[in-house]
């Protein structure tokens, strides 16, 4: 079974054909720019292939609701030129095949449950911190969904004291993604981020409110397994502010050995690394896939 998929963010397109164990055959990458430019290259890459399913992991926010007319669309999303673009659709006229959509936080954290860092376990939650903030989370096996996907880049954190940064969130300028993602991180320091590498003035403060997030994450949904993935949490030494800061968040409320003496085996990197994504993509082609195999057997 040869399946395609798709992980769409916001600055490229990660495209790949590959099997439903996480085996990559073929992979490319290619700018996120307008729709019609950037299809015409997807649409491309896999018209090489006979391809069984398609699975999208996309930036959003996507309506996943299968019974609402814009099932498939991006919908509210701060790219202008992809509002209420037709994802699913523009596939489908290309390609007769069932395909799987959701988010691409979603696609990663289904894919370190399975293949990855939280391999065996029946909950876990994804956290991609890059050019925006957004988390996919496991619970009880199932991907968590409710009227829409979960939007916890959008929460609200308390400011640090001494941060004066406005916040650049176009719709609520300082939530979570507004002062913690990587445009925040440049537009505050006014350096870019790559500079900043040994400012630890900078991954302290990062620290500070990604530690705030985890904490209210933490106490809602009671994750097996946090995963910290994006471009931003490739610095590394943000990973011993955020234990600091989570602990003393949490000020003994709650006493589990993960959130004490075994927190840097519980707060961790992508076990599948960059290809989280696009691994989750392959494993929502697969389920497409099953999914359409099932209906039609129940018909006969």
């Amino acid at each position: 079974m040869l399946l395609g998929g798709i992980e769409a963010g916001g600055t490229k397109f990660v495209c790949a054909v590959g099997y439903g164990d996480g085996i990559i055959l073929k992979r490319i990458e290619i700018p996120t720019t307008v729709p019609e430019e950037t299809f015409e290259k997807v649409i491309g890459f896999f018209k090489e292939f006979e391809l069984n399913a398609i699975g999208i992991g996309s930036f959003g926010p996507i309506d996943v609701n299968q019974e609402s007319p814009t099932y498939g669309y991006i919908t509210t999303t701060p790219k202008k030129a992809w509002d209420n673009f037709p994802f699913v659709q523009t596939i489908k006229e290309e390609f007769n095949v069932p395909i799987g959509f959701n988010t691409d936080v979603n696609a990663a954290a289904l894919a370190e449950s399975k293949l990855g860092a939280a391999k065996g376990l029946d909950s876990c939650l994804y956290i991609t911190v890059g050019t925006g903030i957004g988390a996919g989370a496991i619970v009880q096996g199932k991907l968590l969904q409710g009227f829409s996907h979960p939007e916890m880049g959008h929460i609200l954190v308390r400011r640090h004291p001494n941060d004066h940064y406005k916040g650049n969130c176009p719709y609520h300028q300082d939530c979570l993604e507004g002062l913690a993602a990587g445009p925040a991180i440049e537009e505050r320091w006014n350096i870019k981020g790559e500079e900043l590498q040994e400012r630890q003035e900078v991954w302290d403060l990062e620290g500070f409110y990604l530690a705030q997030a985890l904490m209210q994450y933490v106490l809602i949904l009671s994750p097996k397994k946090i995963i910290l993935g994006g471009g931003v949490m490739k610095q590394k030494q943000i990973f011993s502010y955020i234990y600091k800061y989570i602990q003393q968040l949490l000020n003994n409320y709650i006493v589990y050995p993960e959130l004490s003496t075994s927190i840097n085996d519980y707060i961790v990197p992508p076990g599948l690394k960059e290809n989280a994504g696009i691994v989750g993509a392959l494993l929502l082609a697969k389920q497409a896939y099953q999914e359409k195999k099932q209906a039609y057997k129940n018909l006969i």
